[in-house]
């Protein structure tokens, strides 16, 4: 649990490259909170000097210094409030990109423990909320107390009797105030967990809006939003009133300084023992004190606020990968990838157990089996998804936790039955994530059987597809990632049930196309079909985590009775 000061330390990194900017921040402030000092220290000889002296040569000054002062003040406020705002914004940018940075090397294991749509409220409304330290809060409280002590030396000057009547009531403000400060930090973190509730709801229900709307679902799903937003509105009012209850407090204590002040400097100005002018600068400077008192224990509630988000965003920082990158290149030449004694556990579940497999260049290894038998978890741990429990991987001898990350992936493509498709043209969804060749997308387009429909398209391989690729067909969106794949010329390919969103005539041509392209290449099939792993090497079948039989389709035929039953299911 970050305080002020943890926050502050884990900000000031970030402070130091602003010096310049700071500097002329604090210059403004110095402008603004010794022009509101001296504008009440002004009252004094307006009074003395003009309306009882009548004093014709003050009366010529004293106007245009009161015009001299405000222009200065409010110069130093602009100064402070453009600077202030120019480091709050660019601290903000670097958070959001080290945030997005970060967490895009993060694990799957962490996305699947933590819902999208609170990711995106950290990285939103979480942000913004430490804007507000930067740019409002922290050049606010340094200003006000500037003030402070410009307005009490003022005080002190006009009459130290009087100063002590009137200052020693603030002490009394601070138990109130810490309690205050102490129950809106705990609401605060309600409140933004409570945000994330509805960023995280949002973004299911928008995700889904096609099975909510075929299972006439709109109202049970609008009624679940509705109690989230009527809790974070019930946590927001319980926010105003914690916070709004400064202003009362501060004026009640406030107020009973003004009224000793007025009996005390009422009987010395009676007395002749104080003009006019000093006990009206005085009373001025008081009234002005009071208020930056006040904004400041304003300032110190909204800081809990800040502080709770500040919490929440440098977790997201703080997390480490337990997948790391070695530094072996993978070779020019995948030669075998085998699987040896191989364990992976999802926390007390046992997906894999003492799995051994290996592939050769040039190989199609088929896996199958029933859901949850081990298919997906055995690719997405050569893929480096996650780590194995026990046992190793190998590519050419090697462990693959030795190799490059970013070089082992590119080394592998993979097309699952789920596409994925990005809001941007054809030709960047074909060649994601790395430069555009246009000859090579139209190339990768022409083997996965798709360039002829995406000819007929407005801009061709330039159409901007919509997001999810909702203006495709599900087969379309199936062949530009087949087409993806094809792209990045990959030494493995893995193929997740592939062709399943395809027609027959299409699926006959993407399963050509696949087999002009796996030639020298390791390819993996996780096929729930078995018409199409026929051409398969080995195929593994998979029950409980476990390779129960191996071998190929004739293999398995005479020998494996699990085998037998999967194909007497399907015919």
């Amino acid at each position: 649990m970050l305080g002020i000061k943890g926050v502050l330390s884990r900000f000031f990194p970030f402070f130091k490259d602003y010096i310049p900017y700071f500097l002329l921040a604090i210059f403004g402030m110095l402008l603004s909170s010794g022009g509101t000092a001296y504008s009440a220290y002004l009252v004094k000889p307006l009074l003395d000097e003009i309306f009882i002296a009548k004093d014709k040569e003050m009366l010529q000054l004293l106007p245009y210094a009161i015009i001299a002062v405000y222009a200065l003040k409010e110069a130093g406020r602009y100064t402070q409030a453009y600077y202030t705002a120019y480091i709050g914004q660019d601290i903000i940018k670097r958070f959001r990109d080290m945030i997005l940075g970060n967490l895009l090397k993060l694990d799957l294991s962490f996305f699947h423990e933590y819902r999208t749509g609170e990711l995106i409220s950290r990285n939103t409304n979480d942000v913004e909320r430490v804007r507000t330290v930067v740019s409002n809060l922290i050049p606010e409280f340094i200003r006000e107390t500037l003030t402070i002590f410009g307005l009490v030396g003022v005080v002190i000057y006009q009459s130290s009797e009087l100063a002590f009547y009137s200052l020693i009531i603030m002490p009394l403000a601070v138990y109130p105030l810490s309690v205050l400060s102490k129950k809106m930090k705990k609401v605060s973190r309600q409140s933004q967990e409570k945000v994330s509730d509805i960023t995280a709801k949002l973004s299911e229900i928008f995700n889904n809006i096609e099975i909510i709307q075929a299972n006439n679902a709109q109202a049970y799903e609008h009624e679940l939003f509705k109690k989230d937003n009527e809790r974070y509105f019930k946590l927001t009012m319980k926010s105003v009133k914690v916070n709004e209850l400064v202003s009362p407090v501060m004026e009640t204590l406030g107020s009973i300084g003004v009224a000793v002040v007025i009996i005390v400097g009422g009987r010395e100005v009676i007395e002749g023992a104080m003009s006019v002018g000093a006990f009206f600068s005085f009373l001025t400077a008081l009234f002005m004190l009071y208020t930056p008192i006040k904004r400041i224990s304003g300032l110190y509630n909204k800081m809990q606020d800040a502080i709770v988000a500040s919490e929440r965003i440098f977790f997201l920082l703080d997390q480490q990968p337990s997948i790391t990158s070695g530094e072996e290149k993978i070779p020019s030449k995948i030669d075998t990838i085998s699987f040896e004694h191989l364990s992976l556990s999802y926390g007390e579940k046992q997906a894999l157990n003492d799995v051994n497999l290996e592939a050769k260049a040039g190989e199609m290894i088929a896996l199958i089996g029933d859901s949850g038998g081990g298919k997906s978890s055995l690719m997405n741990m050569l893929m480096r998804f996650y780590d194995p429990s026990g046992g190793s991987i190998k590519i050419n001898g090697i462990d693959l936790r030795a190799f490059n990350l970013h070089d082992l992936r590119h080394n592998i493509a993979m097309v699952t039955q789920r596409v994925y498709i990005f809001h941007d043209t054809i030709a960047a969804n074909v060649a994601y994530g790395k430069e555009i060749d246009e000859s090579r997308v139209i190339d990768s387009l022409q083997k996965a059987n798709a360039y002829e429909f995406v000819q007929n398209l407005s801009l061709g391989i330039h159409t901007h597809l919509d997001e999810f690729g909702t203006n495709l067909s599900g087969g379309q969106r199936q062949r530009i990632a087949i087409a993806r794949a094809i792209y990045t010329n990959p030494q493995v390919l893995i193929l997740d049930e592939a062709t399943s969103a395809l027609d027959s005539h299409s699926e006959q041509k993407i399963t050509e196309a696949i087999e002009n392209l796996i030639q020298d290449k390791i390819t993996f099939v996780i096929a729930h079909r078995l018409s199409t792993i026929k051409k398969a090497d080995k195929i593994a079948l998979l029950k409980h985590g476990n390779i129960c039989a191996i071998g190929s389709d004739e293999e398995l035929l005479a020998n494996s009775k699990e085998y037998l039953k999967l194909k007497g299911l399907q015919h």
